[in-house]
């Protein structure tokens, strides 16, 4: 059962974000989510056999509470605030280029099925775009010393000049992706 909500607006979840920033600033933490694999990996025991998670984890085990308010709030937001046939809106350019492209859940889905659906674990290059994608990702926010949301949302918010790079270097890679490399990809 889905119930019909419209999403919040922005003037209610900039507020939000903002006062959650202020309160980490005044406690001295600092805002990432790539940093919580991190954590994992070390209250798992990676610290035996890699430096890198040889910290102290609970240090930032707040963090993980993140995490978990992020799974339940998707669970929550997925299954009682929002319609099974739920679309973002595009532009009709925007259809016609994706259409042709070969995605033609677009515009009918929240994500693109040909990419996310069941069927993509049983298509090969699927799989390698996935894992191709992954490590780059994985690989990206550990180089740039944290992932989108930290540099963002916490290293902007703290004026730190090399989180201000990293984020121009998120929008310049994003915007090469979409328009050069996807529809080479596909």
């Amino acid at each position: 059962m889905h119930a019909i909500l419209e999403p919040w607006p922005w003037y209610i979840g900039g507020p939000m974000i903002a006062i959650t920033m202020v309160a980490l600033l005044y406690l001295g933490k600092s805002f990432g989510f790539s940093s919580n694999l991190r954590t994992i990996c070390a209250m798992a025991g990676a610290g035996k056999s890699c430096d890198f998670f040889c910290f102290d984890w609970k240090a930032q085990s707040w963090n993980l509470l993140f995490l978990v308010g992020t799974i339940a709030g998707g669970f929550i937001a997925f299954h009682f605030l929002s319609t099974a046939d739920a679309a973002v809106p595009l532009a009709e350019t925007t259809l016609v280029k994706l259409h042709n492209l070969g995605f033609e859940s677009a515009g009918k889905t929240y994500i693109p099925t040909e990419l996310f659906g069941p069927e993509t674990f049983q298509s090969p290059k699927n799989l390698l775009l996935l894992l191709v994608a992954g490590l780059l990702v994985g690989f990206g926010s550990r180089y740039a010393g944290g992932c989108t949301s930290g540099h963002a949302i916490s290293g902007l918010s703290n004026f730190q000049l090399p989180s201000l790079y990293a984020v121009i270097g998120f929008f310049v890679g994003g915007l090469i992706m979409v328009h050069l490399l996807f529809p080479l990809i596909f």
